[in-house]
């Protein structure tokens, strides 16, 4: 069995490190020009999968957009992590789940089992019950060879408030997730467990020298982020950094050309 790190490092080497988002909303539905519904959401997902499957290294669904259509939506949302699958690119769900005890077991087991319909290679987790309460999505993506992306300083600017906040051994939160990713990867030997840092700051907010695993970078095009602005916000681990764009890809579309120059444009060796 392959680790999610070693099938990320394989992938990004032939594509690139572009992580294009499918974000299937309201406005894109209907910039598509498509009405808001089910056929809408299918054709702008499968849409975004047939035009760029061969050449984007990493899809990132947010599962949100394909549950509020019910679960007819979350049929279509199955639907997409496996053509993305079959097209060769490796799937983030971007489910920011995270509770405690036998429901975060639940969770774990719907995103990242092999048996399940909903298991991409990756799952986007929020660890502030605790980092511990992540344990069963640990221990399910260790034995299933996937990874975990954990919310450490998030894209959005509301974010500070909590993840930028001292606590009392004086490290920020945010730096308490990071350490604790580092002791867990360290500890498995796999690298499975990410982090999601946003690019849309100035800096990172946190001490990146020692981790040892992907680093989810939000934020590219609509939410203010850029390419070229990785390299001053991430310093020695930009080449860790998978920057994720959505919007900036989407709002290109349905054109096929259109969303292929998008990527082109975005992409980062």
């Amino acid at each position: 069995m392959s680790s999610y790190g070693e099938r990320l490092a394989a992938v990004t080497a032939a594509r690139g490190r572009l992580c294009v988002g499918i974000d299937p909303h309201r406005s894109v539905i209907e910039a598509w020009g498509y009405e808001f519904g089910l056929a809408g959401l299918e054709a702008v997902a499968r849409g975004m999968v047939d035009a760029l499957g061969d050449v984007v290294a990493v899809f990132k669904p947010q599962s949100a957009f394909f549950e509020a259509h019910g679960s007819a939506g979350v049929a279509v949302l199955e639907r997409t992590i496996a053509a993305a699958k079959a097209a060769g690119a490796l799937v983030i769900v971007d489910a920011k789940r995270g509770d405690i005890g036998s429901t975060m077991a639940a969770y774990a087991d719907a995103y990242l089992s092999d048996s399940s319909p909903l298991a991409g290679d990756a799952l986007t987790v929020s660890p502030y019950l605790g980092f511990g309460s992540l344990q069963p999505a640990l221990d399910l993506a260790h034995a299933t060879g996937r990874g975990l992306y954990v919310l450490a300083r998030t894209s959005n600017p509301e974010g500070g408030d909590v993840q930028s906040a001292v606590r009392a051994d004086g490290v920020t939160v945010a730096q308490g997730m990071v350490d604790a990713a580092i002791a867990a990867n360290e500890a498995s030997g796999q690298g499975a467990v990410g982090l999601v840092i946003g690019a849309t700051h100035s800096d990172a907010g946190c001490d990146l020298d020692h981790f040892n695993g992907s680093i989810l970078a939000p934020g590219i095009g609509a939410q203010g982020g850029t390419i070229q602005s990785l390299a001053g916000i991430f310093g020695p681990a930009t080449d860790r950094v998978l920057p994720s764009a959505s919007r900036e890809v989407l709002l290109s579309g349905p054109s096929v050309a259109g969303l292929r120059e998008a990527v082109a444009r975005l992409q980062l060796v």
